[in-house]
């Protein structure tokens, strides 16, 4: 069963924090998911969120859509232990190596994803129980002028050379913030991109995330700007 989509911001705001101290056996037991996307499947990806989305009303679609359209709004569940610390990095958007050579920062895609993001803390030991996990104190979040100085020249960096035919040297170590890692379903899956010499390559589809430090600092401080 899906909420219908929330009104405003303060709605949806207050939506999050009603859910508060819920597990996630909780949230599967109010109905709010379903498919078995709480029961017995919390160690497929994403699937947290699907139950998430649904709780709040988000109306996702394909393509480059937020996940509450009319707010401009986008969801992200973050796993964290007891002392709020990221598991993983986050997943921002997909890159489209065809088109890195033409990226900017301003007009892009991860820009706009990270321009108003409702975060949620879903709190719980790595190993633990998926099911005993909770929802911690939600956050809706935009980038102070400062921090986006810094994901943007993280992003110019990396299109930058993706652009230039170097995406090879592009490693999940470059960038303060933002970092490209590799993103597919199959170890197998491959795209193309332009090489050194204009040359068609053939490498791993690639994505966009944020490094734990930063959503550790900004769940901690939303204006945080970790070393």
């Amino acid at each position: 069963m899906s909420s219908p989509p929330p009104l405003d911001e303060a709605d949806l705001l207050g939506r999050a924090r009603a859910l508060r101290g819920l597990s996630l056996a909780d949230l599967g037991a109010a109905g709010v998911t379903t498919g078995g996307a709480l029961r017995g499947g919390l160690r497929q990806k994403g699937k947290i969120g699907e139950a998430l989305e649904r709780a709040l009303g988000a109306t996702p679609g394909p393509g480059a859509v937020h996940d509450f359209p009319h707010l401009e709004v986008e969801l992200k569940s973050i796993p964290v232990d007891d002392a709020g610390l990221p598991h993983e990095s986050t997943f921002v958007c997909a890159l489209r190596v065809a088109a890195a050579e033409h990226m900017d920062w301003r007009s892009s895609w991860v820009r706009a994803k990270l321009s108003r993001v409702l975060w949620v803390p879903i709190v719980g030991p790595r190993a633990g129980d998926p099911s005993e996990r909770r929802v911690g104190e939600p956050l809706l979040w935009s980038p102070t002028p400062a921090q986006e100085r810094i994901l943007g020249a993280d992003f110019e960096d990396i299109v930058g050379r993706v652009g230039a035919g170097r995406i090879e040297e592009v490693s999940a170590h470059l960038g303060r913030w933002l970092q490209l890692r590799p993103k597919a379903a199959s170890g197998r899956a491959r795209t193309h991109v332009l090489g050194p010499e204009g040359e068609l390559v053939a490498t791993v589809p690639r994505g966009f995330y944020l490094r734990p430090r930063f959503t550790a600092a900004l769940l901690a401080d939303p204006a945080a700007e970790p070393a």
